[in-house]
């Protein structure tokens, strides 16, 4: 596994205009709480200030061009993803970058763009329930799960909506370190982690399922 020089494992999160915010940070507390293991990096498409969905902003660390290894990388959701999944320069940085990193996540409907780049087809994968049908008509070649919280198929993991993504985060967190590790996490962020990636109450609130 690629590792720096101080041993800790580095984490990319991609950001791009209207990136949903609980996406982004929720899973970012979680690694964040290992600041002896993990190094955060947040990456875009170029240089400067990148706006959530939601208003604030963040500073993006690295362009795509300006990375070379990474052991994760994570992309969230929100309504930018409606415009990137158009963006072929942005979804082509993503796959080259994240075809050599060995761990890689999509929260909520950044399971779109991930999917555009055409890595996961043949692949099980999910999404944000509520945004269901958009997501998954951006690759029919997917093997898209209506009714989970969140999918590992190889070294890909997805997420369903928004809050969905710390309960992924958490479980990479337990591949790569242990339940131990996860749980006390978990504990730390005072956060009741949902520990079945089957249980998804909200795929029969959004009508993607019968009773």
């Amino acid at each position: 596994m690629m590792e720096n020089n101080d041993n800790k494992l580095q984490l990319g999160m991609v950001v791009f205009d209207g990136f949903q915010l609980l996406d982004t940070f929720g899973p970012l507390e979680m690694f964040g709480a290992l600041k002896d293991k993990v190094d955060i990096l947040m990456i875009g498409e170029r240089s400067g200030i990148v706006k959530s969905s939601a208003g604030p902003a963040v500073v993006v660390d690295r362009t795509f061009d300006e990375i070379t290894t990474l052991d994760m990388l994570l992309i969230p959701g929100g309504m930018g993803t409606r415009r990137e999944v158009n963006n072929q320069p942005f979804v082509d940085a993503f796959r080259k970058l994240a075809e050599r990193t060995p761990h890689v996540a999509s929260i909520c409907t950044g399971a779109a763009i991930l999917a555009r780049t055409g890595l996961i087809d043949g692949l099980k994968a999910t999404t944000n329930k509520r945004a269901f049908k958009w997501a998954t008509s951006q690759r029919d070649k997917v093997v898209w799960i209506k009714q989970a919280r969140w999918v590992e198929d190889g070294k890909f993991f997805t997420s369903a909506g928004v809050s969905a993504g710390t309960d992924m985060a958490l479980a990479l967190i337990q591949k790569l370190f242990g339940h131990d590790v996860a749980i006390s996490v978990a504990n730390g962020a005072e956060y009741e982690w949902n520990e079945d990636p089957h249980h998804d109450p909200f795929a029969k609130l959004n009508g993607l399922i019968d009773d």
